[in-house]
């Protein structure tokens, strides 16, 4: 009878804890888009962000009006009000965006490093932003079969919106949308737009992965 009344108790937990965490329709996840700013000289920089969606992280801390204020060097350190120091604004959040995969690549998982290592190139990023863009993602996509990846435009900037003070020279912002695969698909190769860095310089980079 113990035993009995000890598994009913069991199944009626373990039944709302699924019931706790379904959610139907949770959204799509940006996954860490960070910014990295490069003055010409030392200069304080806000940043805001205008998210279609909820912000389920932050770091540093923005303001009330979803902004960020700091010192930017030269050489990327952001330095806030207390002194603290940081290499990039960094944010997540969920939203109910459509991600546009008309064109892009369909990568064989053992292919990916070397894919992103060529496409990051040529979409501007330095050596170092894409290593932290490639540790970040390798994992997760380097033992699937096939990755299908699409760089967003519009369809990412469009519910992500940043407004920086003073105005960036060149803004670069890489989002990449990507589907694990068991087999191969054919799709037309999408043309990787290249932003020129010169004056004071904004780049991001995130990405995120679609079921």
């Amino acid at each position: 009878m113990i035993r009995t009344r000890f598994a009913l108790l069991a199944g009626l937990v373990l039944a709302l804890c699924l019931t706790g965490c379904t959610s139907e329709d949770p959204g799509q996840m940006s996954a860490k888009p960070v910014i990295y700013l490069y003055p010409e000289e030392e200069t304080e920089i806000t940043v805001t962000l205008d998210y279609a969606g909820e912000l389920t992280c932050v770091y540093p801390v923005m303001d009330d009006s979803s902004s960020w204020t700091v010192t930017a060097a030269p050489d990327g350190t952001l330095t806030d009000a207390q002194g603290q120091t940081y290499n990039y604004l960094y944010w997540e959040g969920v939203t109910h965006a459509d991600y546009d995969f008309s064109s892009g690549f369909c990568v064989a998982g053992a292919d990916t490093a070397a894919f992103l290592e060529d496409a990051l190139a040529q979409l501007g990023l330095t050596r170092r932003e894409a290593n932290e863009f490639i540790v970040y993602w390798l994992p997760r996509m380097e033992s699937n079969p096939y990755n299908l990846i699409s760089f967003q435009q519009d369809a990412y900037t469009n519910h992500a919106a940043l407004s920086i003070t003073p105005e960036p020279e060149s803004l670069l912002r890489v989002f990449m949308a990507w589907k694990a695969l068991d087999a191969p698909v054919d799709l037309p190769a999408q043309t990787l737009p290249h932003v020129d860095r010169s004056g004071f310089t904004v780049v991001e980079w995130g990405g995120t992965e679609v079921s």
